[in-house]
C-alpha cells in the first residue's frame, strides 16, 4: 500500500482477485503465498470475457499469430545468453512431457512465453497472456489438438529456437508462422460464412 501509494482496500481487492485466479493462495497461520502460474491460473484471467465462437475465436488466433511471430523476430534480435538457457530449459520440459505421454499444454505455453520474455517487450508478453488461455480453453472444449503429431511440434520448436540462437530474425519469424499455420488454418475453416465472404 505504501510502495504504490494506494489504499489498503485496493490492495485487498487485488489480492482477492489473484487468489480467485489461482495465482495466490491463503494458508492458515502462514499468510498469503504465490501458488504458481499454471494453466488454470492463466485460463482464469479472462474467463467469460470473450465467447469463443466463430469470429471471436478467429480474431484471437489472428492476434496470437501477430504477437508470436513478432515475439520470435524480436527474440532473435534481442535475446541474451540467459534467454537462450531459459528457452532451452522450457523446450526440454516440453520434450520430457511429450515423451511421458502428457498433453504438455503448460510446457508448450511456457516455451512460447520464454520467447516472449526474450523479445524484451513486456507489453507483447502481457498481451499473449491475455489471448492464449482462451484459445487453449477452446481447443480443449473442441478437442482441436486431437490429431496433432507431437514429433512435428517438437521439430518446429527446435527450429524456432535454432534461428533465435543464430540471431536470424527473418527465419525465426517465418518458423514461428509455420508453427502456427495449423491453428490459423483451423480458425479460417471455422469462420462465420459472412466473414469468409469479406475475406
Amino acid at each position: 500500500s505504501e510502495r504504490f501509494a494506494v489504499g489498503r482496500t485496493h490492495v485487498r481487492d487485488a489480492l482477492r482477485k489473484l487468489e480467485f485466479y489461482g495465482i495466490l493462495k491463503t494458508l492458515p497461520q502462514s499468510g498469503t503465498v504465490v501458488a504458481g502460474f499454471g494453466i488454470n491460473a492463466l485460463e482464469g484471467l479472462i474467463t467469460d470475457v470473450l465467447k469463443l465462437e466463430g469470429n471471436d475465436f478467429h480474431a484471437l488466433v489472428e492476434t496470437r499469430v501477430l504477437l508470436e511471430t513478432n515475439a520470435a523476430k524480436f527474440a532473435a534480435q534481442r535475446r541474451s545468453e540467459d534467454d537462450i538457457i531459459s528457452i532451452s530449459n522450457a523446450l526440454n520440459q516440453f520434450e520430457k512431457a511429450l515423451s511421458s505421454g502428457k498433453p504438455a499444454v503448460e510446457e508448450d505455453l511456457l516455451f512460447h512465453l520464454k520467447i516472449a520474455e526474450a523479445s524484451k517487450n513486456p507489453v507483447l508478453k502481457s498481451l499473449m497472456l491475455i489471448v492464449t488461455p482462451d484459445i487453449l480453453t477452446y481447443f480443449k472444449a473442441n478437442d482441436v489438438c486431437g490429431g496433432v503429431k507431437p514429433v512435428s511440434l517438437l521439430e518446429e520448436h527446435h527450429s524456432i529456437l535454432n534461428f533465435i540462437v543464430k540471431k536470424d530474425a527473418v527465419n525465426a519469424e517465418k518458423s514461428m508462422r509455420n508453427h502456427l499455420n495449423d491453428i490459423l488454418t483451423f480458425s479460417d475453416n471455422n469462420l462465420n460464412p459472412n466473414m469468409k465472404d469479406e475475406k
